[in-house]
């Protein structure tokens, strides 16, 4: 186990949603404290068979007694079947400290928080903290229906400030109009959902300084050609093909590298580059540190050029 992970217990399991559940974690010391968070953050929940998965943290984030998580069935996904189907109360479950590479800017300016289905989930302690602050931000909140839409009801105590657009009502979230609106109020946009909503909030937003968007799967790619990829500390020439990442390869020649989500989401296995370009294909660096090329996420991402010299 790695040294920030936490071995915890189910301490609540509840249907809030078809087809989403929400678990509470708490310590197994009954007086423990958990590693403290700030709105956006997320833990890794470790399963059996080396899976892993990333779920945004909801509540207070001043109560240090348990963590609350949001899991939506995903058809025959193994993780998300196993926390609904197999998973109970009482049952021990390893999970990471805290990470948050969603973070809500402590600024003045107005937000505009975008949510898609169970991407409602980051936001809810953000709009917690906006709110106690003050701030001017507004809530659009789409999914498939009412039915399926958790947290609905404790949104609803938030009046007009909250949108909820279910599309079986109303279609698909206006989202043209809702980047407008941002705009005029020069707020910074924040969005969570499916790719292709989170893809057209990227396209429509102008101003990327003034977005931030969280992916739980890495946005669809070709898989380039074969790279090459020297380990400068380990001393080692790796030839990557297309159909193998530059972790994998990494891990087939014993050379150890802190990884997690291996989907280019939590940003465990950033190295830093020495030579190369890197072909960016994660959803965590910022656009600054992209352009900049000094890391890579090594789960997902690979190489413009055709060497790569990482420090490994």
């Amino acid at each position: 186990m790695a040294d920030d992970n936490l071995l915890l217990h189910v301490a609540g399991k509840q249907n809030v949603a078809d087809g989403v559940v929400l678990f509470t974690l708490a310590s197994l010391d009954a007086a423990g404290e958990l590693p403290g968070w700030t709105p956006g953050a997320h833990i890794d929940v470790h399963l059996a068979a080396g899976l892993v998965r990333q779920y945004s943290l909801i509540g207070d984030v001043s109560d240090r007694a348990r963590y609350r998580f949001a899991v939506r069935r995903i058809g025959k996904g193994r993780v998300s079947s196993r926390l609904h189907d197999v998973v109970g109360v009482g049952d021990a479950i390893t999970v990471s400290a805290p990470r948050n590479s969603f973070p809500l800017v402590e600024d003045r300016r107005p937000l505009a928080f975008v949510a898609g289905g169970i991407g409602i989930t980051p936001f809810l302690p953000m709009i917690q903290r906006a709110a106690a602050e003050g701030r001017d931000w507004t809530l659009h909140y789409g999914g498939r229906d009412v039915s399926a839409m958790p947290f609905v009801s404790e949104l609803a105590d938030h009046g007009d400030r909250v949108s909820i657009h279910p599309e079986n009502q109303y279609g698909p979230l206006p989202l043209e109009a809702i980047v407008a609106d941002a705009s005029r109020r020069d707020a910074r946009v924040y969005c969570c959902g499916p790719s292709g909503m989170i893809d057209e909030v990227s396209r429509l937003v102008k101003d990327p300084s003034l977005l931030s968007v969280e992916r739980f799967r890495p946005p669809a790619e070709t898989v380039g050609g074969t790279i090459e990829v020297d380990l400068a500390t380990s001393g080692i020439r790796l030839s990557v093909p297309a159909d193998e990442t530059i972790l994998e390869a990494v891990e087939r020649v014993g050379v150890f590298a802190l990884s997690s989500c291996r989907t280019g989401v939590c940003g465990t296995c950033e190295t830093r580059v020495l030579d190369g370009v890197p072909d960016h294909r994660d959803t965590f660096l910022s656009s600054a540190e992209r352009q900049a090329g000094a890391s890579i996420l090594i789960c997902v991402s690979r190489s413009r050029t055709p060497r790569l010299t990482l420090d490994l």
